[in-house]
């Protein structure tokens, strides 16, 4: 049986269904690549940030395999993946800091202190001549628009009101791994500007950290496979899809249905939680246990089902997106012959779906 997660851990595990990445694995473009350079202009939600001439794969083209003047290399996931110059060695000094980048947009723009964790797939090419230790990823409230073809100094942008965030990977000894794809990954905390990400290197010639692993006559460079990347929110909680949970937090004073205050921090994550997932609805169940009478314990788990549905739309979230129910003491988890077990029964639970 296939299972869908939500996974909001704190450092190891997140959630894969929500990636931030327009097309993040560049699997939708117009028009099959059978050349060298037909990233820009192809490649949905992607550009370039300067006149560089990066590169565009995908199985739907025979330029993929043995007129690849780099080497052949397998998606990473689905069809398409990308390819850049990082560092390229010219004799003649005619192309001085010469770099490629890949620039896409984000579906929206990253909340201010929320941490997020970014992934990225890359593969040194079979014929690269150097190896490098150092990329990165520069998040950016606009697109970047250079007129050069050499590396981007992010510090010197021109552009008005231009703002960045720079995520570093740096490896040592190098990213040197070609027969295999391997991921950076690494966690940030956005500042609320971040709607536009560039990835490649933004060190100089002289600042590239650099090793020589092979002596393929042309072209003399380091140049990188990139697929399938993720920017993806990281909270606290990890939810089944389909399961129901129970809050530990979300208390009542006996035979009332007013929350108390202690209930509070554990909605307001929950709303968070549904804020950052918009494509989920949610289901509230009240339960009693089986003291009193039975139309007065219906009613009672109504009313908690509501108030906790009611404070949640109060925060914000929309009405349409969530339901309650109310089932007095008929779905007990245990038997009711202890006060322990009465205290189990009475309780307020709660379901994620996908809408």
């Amino acid at each position: 049986m296939k299972l869908n997660y939500l996974i909001f851990l704190l450092s190891f595990s997140f959630c894969s269904a929500q990636n931030l990445v327009k097309n993040p694995s560049f699997e939708e473009f117009k028009f099959c690549p059978e050349n060298n350079s037909q990233f820009n202009n192809n490649v949905i939600s992607w550009s370039l940030p300067n006149k560089g001439t990066s590169d565009y794969y995908n199985t739907c083209s025979t330029f993929l395999n043995d007129k690849n003047p780099h080497g052949y290399q397998n998606p990473q996931h689905g069809n398409g993946y990308a390819g850049i110059v990082v560092y390229y060695e010219n004799m003649r000094n005619t192309l001085k800091d010469y770099r490629e980048y890949i620039q896409g947009e984000l579906k929206d723009t990253l909340i201010k202190d929320k941490r997020y964790v970014v992934k990225i797939r890359i593969s040194l090419a079979d014929k690269a001549n150097f190896t490098i230790n150092e990329l990165a990823l520069v998040l950016t409230n606009q697109a970047i628009s250079s007129s050069k073809d050499s590396y981007i100094d992010i510090n010197n942008i021109t552009i008005d009101s231009f703002t960045y965030k720079k995520v570093n990977f740096k490896y040592k000894p190098f990213y040197h791994i070609k027969d295999r794809w391997m991921t950076l990954e690494k966690e940030f905390v956005a500042s609320g500007f971040e709607k536009f990400l560039c990835f490649g290197n933004f060190n100089s010639d002289l600042k590239t950290e650099k090793l020589k692993i092979d002596k393929h006559l042309f072209p003399i460079e380091s140049y990188y496979y990139i697929d399938n990347i993720s920017i993806e929110p990281v909270s606290l909680y990890t939810f089944q899809l389909e399961k129901t949970y129970t809050f530990k937090n979300v208390l009542f004073d006996f035979d009332k249905a007013e929350l108390l205050d202690d209930s509070i921090e554990e909605l307001d994550k929950l709303y968070q939680h549904l804020e950052e997932n918009k494509t989920l609805n949610i289901t509230i169940y009240g339960h009693t246990d089986n003291v009193g009478l039975d139309s007065r314990n219906k009613e009672l788990s109504e009313q908690r089902a509501e108030a906790v549905s009611n404070y949640l739309i109060s925060k914000g979230l929309n009405p349409e997106r969530i339901k309650w129910f109310g089932f007095g003491a008929d779905a007990p988890i245990t038997t009711n012959d202890t006060e322990e077990n009465r205290a189990k029964n009475r309780r307020v639970e709660f379901k994620l779906t996908e809408k």
